[in-house]
């Protein structure tokens, strides 16, 4: 299938590891230029390396932190320099520590909108204009298969992404005619270090090894296994691609069947 990606410009953002990582290279794969962004220096120079020893698009990085409210300028300011604009663009980032919801520390939550939900807006309607100018634009918000089923012991979580959900509706619903799609992509269990970190907190709260807390989430699972970053980021790439033009408005689970509901 032809993606007709080769020579798009994409924004992806939280892409120093895992599915933002995966998700790059994919779209890089396809032709499209990519900007990464996070903490790590270091691996995101590892990273963009690796992709432009490839045969594709070119990978550009910039630092930021998202808990810091210059990282919308640093961010759209490299988005000028290295695309010129972005026509597809990757919300993600990262997520806040596991617990029950009785256990929140409701003083961080201000801390975690702000990062995983006001960054998110403020970036895309910063990038908006360059896509609305050329009637053409992808919009992918990473969610979470907590979005629909709530998962135990990450209440924060569960609680902050949800109003993304709103949000990327109402946003697909003012776009729609002016050829930009907006959807959200929701994981399930995908095997991350991410996932991996929170397999090893519930180990460790329930005196129990990474290896038994595994087999038994893949028991919830129908297809059995975690899910691969490669699989995760050929639907995102998919997505993005001139082939999904008439999906919009929409929650894609990829997830092994682990979510219950209809």
């Amino acid at each position: 299938m032809d993606m007709g990606l080769d020579g798009k410009n994409a924004l992806v953002m939280s892409s120093s590891r895992g599915l933002g990582l995966g998700i790059a290279e994919a779209l890089a794969d396809e032709g499209v230029n990519v900007l990464l962004t996070g903490r790590s220096e270091d691996r995101l120079k590892e990273n963009i390396e690796r992709i432009n020893n490839r045969d594709g698009g070119k990978a550009y990085y910039v630092r930021v932190d998202l808990n810091e409210p210059e990282s919308v300028t640093l961010i759209n300011d490299a988005v000028l320099k290295f695309l010129g604009g972005a026509d597809i663009l990757v919300n993600n980032t990262g997520g806040p520590p596991p617990g029950k919801m009785v256990d929140v520390d409701i003083a961080a939550l201000p801390g975690q909108l702000e990062a995983m939900v006001t960054r998110v807006v403020q970036i895309t309607d910063k990038l908006l204009p360059h896509m609305r100018e050329q009637k053409w634009g992808r919009i992918i918000t990473i969610g979470s298969s907590g979005l629909i089923q709530p998962i135990a012991n990450l209440a924060l979580s569960n609680l902050v992404r949800a109003s993304l959900v709103g949000w990327s509706k109402s946003l697909s619903n003012d776009l729609a005619a002016e050829g930009i799609t907006v959807n959200m992509l929701l994981p399930g269990r995908i095997d991350t270090e991410r996932v991996g970190e929170i397999d090893a907190a519930a180990a460790k709260r329930n005196n129990s090894t990474v290896e038994a807390v595994r087999k038994t989430s893949m028991a919830t699972i129908p297809l059995a296994r975690y899910g691969t970053v490669a699989e995760f980021s050929a639907v995102a790439t998919f997505l993005a691609s001139k082939s999904a033009s008439y999906i919009t408005g929409s929650q894609i689970r990829c997830d092994g069947g682990l979510i219950k509901s209809v």
